[in-house]
C-alpha cells in the first residue's frame, strides 16, 4: 500500500493542488486540502473498485473536499456574521503574492482577465471550466470527477463558455462607454 500511495501521491499531487488553488484560490488553503484528500485516499483505497480511473477518482476526492471547505466557511461565516450579511467567498482570503509556478505563465494580462471572469460564473461553470480547459480533461473524465452525465458536461460547458464571452463583452462596453 505504501508504494501505491507513494505513486498515486508523486503522479497527482501537483495537478490535484493546481486544481484546488483554483477551486479556492489561497495557497496555505489548497495545501490544507491536498493533504485531506491524500488522508481520504489512504482510508478509502481498498474500496477502490476500480470502476474509474485513478484519476477521476481522486478529482472527485478532492471536489467533495474543496466542496465540504466552501460550506464550512460559509457556515462560519454566517455564524461570525450573523445571518443578516453574507460575504462572498473572498471577502476573508489573503493572497499570498509570490506566484506559483502556473501562475508565472498567468502574468499575461489577457489571461488573468479571463481568470477573473471566471469567478464572475456559477459554480458548476467554473468547475467546467478549470477540469477540460486548466488541467486538460476530456468529457468523460470531467464527468466522473463531478458525477454527472456526459451530456450534462457538454452543456455546462457551453454555457459557461458563453458566460465568460458575455461578462468579458459586458467588461469592455463598461470601459468603451
Amino acid at each position: 500500500m505504501r508504494e501505491e500511495f507513494e505513486r498515486l501521491y508523486e503522479t497527482y499531487h501537483q495537478a490535484l493542488f493546481q486544481y484546488l488553488f483554483y477551486m479556492v484560490r489561497n495557497r496555505e488553503t489548497a495545501e490544507e486540502l491536498v493533504q485531506e484528500v491524500y488522508i481520504k485516499v489512504l482510508h478509502s483505497y481498498k474500496g477502490f473498485e476500480g470502476k474509474s480511473s485513478e484519476k477521476t477518482w481522486l478529482y472527485s476526492i478532492a471536489k467533495h473536499v474543496a466542496i465540504d471547505w466552501m460550506r464550512s466557511q460559509n457556515r462560519k461565516k454566517r455564524k461570525w456574521l450573523g445571518k443578516q450579511y453574507e460575504l462572498s467567498e473572498r471577502a476573508f482570503e489573503m493572497r499570498d503574492p509570490s506566484p506559483l509556478p502556473d501562475e508565472i505563465v498567468e502574468q499575461n494580462d489577457d489571461v488573468q482577465h479571463v481568470y477573473r471572469m471566471m469567478e464572475k460564473c456559477t459554480e458548476d461553470q467554473k468547475q467546467v471550466l478549470i477540469l477540460r480547459y486548466i488541467q486538460s480533461m476530456s468529457i468523460q473524465e470531467t464527468a466522473a470527477v463531478l458525477d454527472w452525465t456526459e451530456s450534462k458536461v457538454k452543456t455546462t460547458q457551453h454555457r459557461a463558455v458563453k458566460a465568460l464571452k458575455k461578462h468579458l463583452e459586458t467588461e469592455i462596453a463598461e470601459k468603451e462607454g
